[in-house]
């Protein structure tokens, strides 16, 4: 497939707009194996103005009487299976120096008039025969969605290419592929694009793509309240704003009220190596910023403002700048926590998770239970203490139905491990194992598990908590999987100790007690951990 990209933006290759054409062009490549590819910038091109002298239909025909290098526009327009237009949206038109590339096609057409049905204003036929070629127009625009604002560029290229003839792909708030803040949802959007290059190369854009396409980056008051803040003028004095104002009012813009906690959340945000101070209060209708008189703060984050910057725009991590002390947090840590939560820069909007999930393109995930992991134990030590024959027989019985907990719940190697185990051990007790021996072995072999995992990357009640964490992405972080091998291990420790006081215990008149009381740590520490999750990383960012 030979394709010419006609790059029509003054910035060239750092357009917003050609971020999507080059991820069109990825899905083409993908799907074709590779391209005959032709690129060109109409800014390092000399093309003057057509002077509408008529020469290239009279004097000259097909020559324009204009030497420069429209030569090798018309040259390549003529050589391209694809043509792809991309450029941006200038006042509702096309950017002047492609407006004037365009008027110099006049030699690509004879000078008779024609009726066609994709014309019915009239038009000029081709000089040549151009019947197999295809255009695709791409464009974005700074407005908040693309309809309604394309008029005139629909027209113009209706004209061009007859109406119904090409494949267009206008994307509204074209401005935010290039901030790094919001890579997460222009990746998305990208992806978007990319697939429909690869649908457009087997035959079309499917519609279900085209309508994708259709879909905001973010919601109107988001998009204008953060293309309003990143000029940095105060929109009543007219003055320009301190940079670290306007980031923090863009900031601001992206909260998603549907995460309001019940009750207004106030972030503080100093940043110390300019001694400025401002706050966001997150509420139920909104966010707003507060410079002058400020409330009580119940989350502070005190950071050099290129540290957060960096960590904004994804040049740095967050939680490992937060290990290495470069910026420390006081307050409620909740909120930095959940912070995807409140301030959606990343990945789908709730809006978008919701609809997918109502259209089934994607089930709801399923989350690891901690207590799935813990119910065939929890069933083998209390009954088995109390009748070895018959608790063996139970424990045998809460492994088959085991499964059923997995319905809903996501199933990871320790659950399966467990249900060995404890099948194990029920056997060995059915087949006249003592119980004083069954019983710490198991604690015992519980202990082993958790401790080992210490020893690996990812310990084992991360597994368990990863969910409210952000799933697998949590795994980099280094605060969460700290937290997690001290949760670990101490777990382990205890269930490495209980076999010594069980032992002994079995060998009083309390021992049907034994397996009741040992499963009530169970809980007490399920307490600890729930608390320690939250203490131990506030403790850390409050340095």
């Amino acid at each position: 497939m030979k394709v010419l990209v006609i790059n029509g933006s003054p910035k060239g290759r750092n357009s917003n707009t050609y971020r999507l054409t080059k991820s069109f062009l990825e899905g083409l490549r993908e799907e074709e194996g590779s391209l005959d590819l032709e690129e060109l910038a109409v800014n390092e091109l000399v093309v003057k103005p057509c002077l509408g002298c008529f020469s290239c239909w009279n004097k000259t025909p097909g020559k324009c009487c204009l030497c420069d290098d429209m030569t090798q526009v018309l040259e390549k327009l003529l050589w391209a299976d694809v043509t792809i237009w991309s450029f941006p949206l200038y006042y509702f038109a096309v950017p002047g120096g492609l407006k004037n590339l365009i008027d110099r096609q006049l030699p690509l057409v004879l000078p008779f008039m024609q009726q066609a049905e994709t014309a019915p204003g009239g038009s000029h036929p081709s000089r040549y025969d151009r019947s197999g070629q295809k255009t695709v127009v791409i464009s974005t625009c700074g407005f908040y969605t693309a309809e309604g604002n394309y008029d005139g560029v629909v027209n113009l290229f209706d004209h061009l290419c007859g109406k119904g003839q090409y494949t267009s792909i206008f994307c509204g708030q074209g401005e935010l592929f290039r901030v790094p803040e919001l890579r997460g949802r222009t990746e998305a959007y990208l992806a978007r694009v990319r697939q429909a290059g690869k649908e457009y190369a087997k035959g079309g854009i499917l519609p279900e793509t085209q309508e994708a396409l259709k879909q905001l980056l973010f919601p109107r008051e988001v998009f204008e309240e953060m293309a309003d803040a990143s000029w940095g003028i105060d929109q009543n004095a007219g003055e320009k704003q301190r940079e670290s104002l306007a980031f923090t009012r863009q900031m601001a813009a992206l909260y998603q009220k549907e995460s309001w906690p019940g009750r207004d959340l106030v972030l503080e945000m100093y940043y110390t190596d300019k001694e400025e101070r401002y706050q966001v209060v997150l509420g139920r209708e909104g966010s707003k910023v507060l410079t002058d008189t400020l409330l009580k703060a119940t989350t502070t984050v005190e950071t050099p403002f290129s540290v957060w910057k960096a960590i904004a725009s994804g040049e740095l991590r967050g939680d490992e700048a937060l290990m290495q002390h470069q910026y420390r947090v006081t307050g409620d840590f909740d909120l930095m926590l959940h912070w995807d939560e409140y301030f959606g820069g990343v990945g789908a909007s709730q809006e978008e998770q919701k609809k997918a999930l109502q259209e089934g393109i994607a089930g709801p995930a399923k989350k690891a239970s901690f207590c799935c992991l813990l119910f065939p134990w929890v069933v083998f030590w209390v009954s088995a203490a109390i009748s070895p024959f018959w608790g063996g027989l139970c424990s045998l019985a809460a492994c088959g139905l085991s499964p059923l907990l997995f319905y809903q719940n996501r199933k990871t190697f320790f659950d399966v491990l467990s249900g060995g185990l404890v099948t194990g051990f029920s056997a060995a007790l059915l087949l006249g194992a003592p119980v004083r021996a069954a019983l710490p072995l198991s604690y015992l072999a519980f202990g082993v598990m958790w401790i080992t995992t210490c020893l690996k990357k990812v310990p084992l009640t991360a597994r368990y908590s990863m969910e409210e964490y952000g799933g697998e992405q949590a795994f980099l972080n280094p605060i969460f999987l700290k937290t997690n091998r001290i949760l670990t291990l101490l777990w382990g420790i205890l269930y490495l100790l209980t076999p010594i006081w069980t032992y002994v215990l079995l060998g009083t008149p309390a021992a049907g007690w034994s397996g009741a009381l040992n499963s009530v740590f169970p809980i007490l520490f399920g307490i600890f951990t729930a608390w320690f999750q939250k203490w131990y990383p506030a403790k850390v960012a409050g340095g």
